[in-house]
């Protein structure tokens, strides 16, 4: 079984945005959200040693990290965001309720509600695209062929050596380290610095008290609204009754 992953190469990266409109052409995402996204580190001054600074600068290509661990998963309190085999992290529409817990429990900001939908949207390495033998739309339109797509299990495959040759790293903090499934290669310093600019935050898991008054609270409310529907509906129903039978 394959295990998908991406490596960027932060040398070849020159932050044109061609992925993320790509992307967004591709899975019809709405103006001001994203499936994947360009930032730039800004300038940076690093010591280089003898008093001397240095300056560096990257762009930070973001996305749903397909990770090892998902706090994403557990989160969902329906099924709807699951792991496939294949290291795909992917959510079933007909399952999500829009709870946003998944969204709230992702280190990346990788996920969003699509406000049209009320669903929860994000990138799935263009699953659909990668069963008719195609790559996801972003590499695919990349310009430089700074993102790489491939089988980390295959030897054979760049991803491979991009990640056991070539130490392509993913981003990781000491608290959140997840197991990432999108890699950064490149310049060690520009890799450095967007690890720093853009570490993992630590993921918000939801709590009783959050399920309640998110799922249970307002179901509780449908329930004694629907209780006093029908209560209401049986009353009239018993006067009508009731008045036919004097007449």
């Amino acid at each position: 079984m394959a295990k998908y992953a991406m490596v960027i190469n932060v040398q070849r990266c020159v932050g044109c945005h061609a992925c993320e409109l790509a992307c967004k052409a591709e899975w019809g995402v709405p103006e001001d959200m994203h499936r994947t996204w360009v930032k730039p580190t800004h300038p940076t001054a690093l010591k280089r040693g003898g008093g001397l600074f240095e300056l560096v600068a990257a762009f930070y290509v973001g996305q749903c990290n397909h990770c090892d661990n998902p706090t994403c998963v557990p989160a969902c309190p329906t099924g709807a965001t699951y792991k496939r085999e294949d290291g795909i992290v992917v959510v079933d529409h007909d399952l999500c309720i829009g709870c946003g817990y998944c969204v709230d429990a992702c280190p990346y900001g990788a996920r969003y509600i699509h406000p049209e939908l009320k669903k929860v949207d994000k990138c799935d390495f263009c699953a659909p695209r990668l069963e008719k033998g195609l790559e996801p739309a972003c590499v695919e339109t990349c310009i430089t062929g700074a993102k790489v797509f491939g089988d980390l299990e295959d030897p054979t495959s760049e991803v491979f050596k991009l990640v056991y040759e070539e130490n392509a790293r993913g981003i990781t903090s000491p608290e959140v380290n997840i197991g990432p499934n999108v890699y950064y290669v490149g310049d060690d310093k520009k890799v450095d610095l967007i690890i720093n600019k853009f570490p993992p935050r630590k993921p918000e898991l939801p709590t009783p008290a959050s399920l309640f008054e998110k799922l249970l609270k307002p179901l509780i409310s449908l329930g004694v609204v629907a209780s006093f529907l029908g209560a209401s509906v049986a009353f009239f129903v018993q006067l009508f009754k009731g008045e036919e039978k004097f007449e």
